[in-house]
């Protein structure tokens, strides 16, 4: 594995050691924390404990997952040319908690799905190889809680960019958005290993290597014969792009070139240089013209998978619409009506907020003064506001007044609306 710890980083870790612990200068409490570990654990744990949350706030501010065992021991915390003796008791520990991961303890991304069965029965019953740190303290050792989290980054990075539930790219795009091959492999091997990520390769004019990644809380599917399609595609495009600025690095330096040949007066060569910028520009068209091709196939791709998620939720919406005996044109109204109550209340709202800012000066005073009035009103007005009332009483219509008849349906529509959600669920 190659490093993931930069060296120049050792003051950032001096500066930030001083920054989460106040007393790391008191001579006396860093004597202790320092010493080696005896006894049982209980007599030691509050000092493991601190190397540990230690540790991983470093990695953490670091913004890596795999750490060089001897950096930790030698570079993070010396003081004054003095180690911390237990440190690797404290990475030992974290190993047998499962803290701390091997190269070895990972899922391999690349092997086969029996592979992949077997290693996870193995967990589950717990039989699969525990690899020993004992020799391994030389190596460079995958903190388990920050590669969770970095997974987690490189699920939003490829959201941003993707708006489907899955996304496929190529396995040097994936290497790109990690810190370095190690990482992207720890990363694809836990992806992997949770069901998040799916790795898989195709062998067209060339062999290449790609995941397809599940954005989502559900597992990513299978591979299937459209994903591999869609892979090569993409890989078109990569490699179109890379065609495309390698022209244009090209057609900038001739146009130098061209432009310098003129001004000191050598045209013959400044005609030449011309002459391979018009053929740059033509190859530059052609490319573009290419890939925009190559694009479009993609997002045709993209928008079918769309609608045919569509087509399946509308077709479970009939169904559901269907078993409750619930009309379309029923649902159009009580839509429209849902509708306007949205638009009337939100002017309403805008109604209240504009008022809030046009009056909110006016004083207590002015305010109580208006109240009164208003109460005299409403005393005055108090039997004449219940003949209407009375007037404006919903019709009796087989015992059941008029305005709760008209609420059944709905009623109905609300019943089929929470079918609906728990058949789509």
């Amino acid at each position: 594995m190659d490093s993931s710890f930069p060296a120049a980083a050792s003051s950032s870790v001096e500066e930030l050691v001083r920054r989460e612990v106040a007393d790391w200068d008191d001579e006396v409490v860093c004597n202790a924390r320092f010493k080696a570990f005896s006894g049982q654990r209980s007599d030691w744990e509050p000092s493991f404990l601190f190397w540990r949350d230690l540790i991983i706030k470093i990695a953490r501010h670091l913004g890596v997952c795999i750490i060089d065992a001897s950096e930790v021991k030698n570079v993070w915390f010396s003081r004054g040319g003095l180690t911390p003796l237990c440190i690797d008791h404290v990475l030992r520990e974290m190993h047998t908690d499962g803290d701390i991961l091997l190269k070895e303890d990972l899922l391999d991304p690349t092997s086969g799905r029996l592979y992949m069965v077997l290693r996870r029965v193995g967990h589950l019953i717990g039989i699969s190889k525990s690899w020993d740190l004992q020799g391994n303290l030389q190596n460079h050792l995958i903190l388990k809680t920050r590669l969770q989290e970095r997974c987690a980054d490189v699920i939003k990075i490829l959201a941003e960019s993707h708006w489907t539930s899955t996304c496929i790219v190529t396995m040097g795009s994936f290497q790109s958005i990690c810190k370095s091959p190690d990482e992207a492999f720890a990363i694809l091997s836990h992806l992997c290993e949770c069901g998040k990520a799916r790795y898989f390769s195709i062998k067209k004019k060339d062999f290449i290597e790609g995941v397809k990644v599940s954005l989502v809380s559900a597992s990513v599917l299978n591979i299937s014969s459209l994903d591999c399609d869609v892979l090569h595609l993409i890989c078109t495009t990569e490699k179109l792009q890379q065609q495309l600025d390698v022209i244009d690095k090209r057609w900038e330096s001739s146009r130098k070139m061209a432009l310098s040949s003129h001004k000191s007066g050598n045209k013959q060569v400044a005609y030449r240089y011309i002459r391979q910028v018009k053929l740059f520009s033509e190859s530059r068209a052609k490319c573009i013209s290419f890939l925009e091709r190559v694009e479009e196939v993609l997002g045709l791709i993209a928008n079918a998978e769309s609608t045919k998620k569509v087509s399946e939720a509308i077709q479970i919406g009939a169904q559901a619409i269907k078993e409750n005996n619930v009309t379309v044109e029923e649902v159009y109204t009580h839509l429209q009506d849902l509708e306007e109550n949205v638009a009337s209340q939100k002017q309403v709202d805008d109604a209240l907020a504009s008022a809030t800012l046009q009056y909110v000066d006016i004083e207590d005073e002015d305010v109580e003064e208006e109240f009164k009035k208003l109460e005299e009103e409403l005393a005055g007005d108090t039997p004449k506001s219940q003949t209407p009332h009375l007037q404006n009483a919903e019709p009796v219509e087989d015992g059941v007044p008029k305005e709760v008849k008209s609420q059944e349906s709905p009623t109905s529509l609300s019943k089929a609306m929470s079918n609906l959600s728990l058949e789509a669920t």
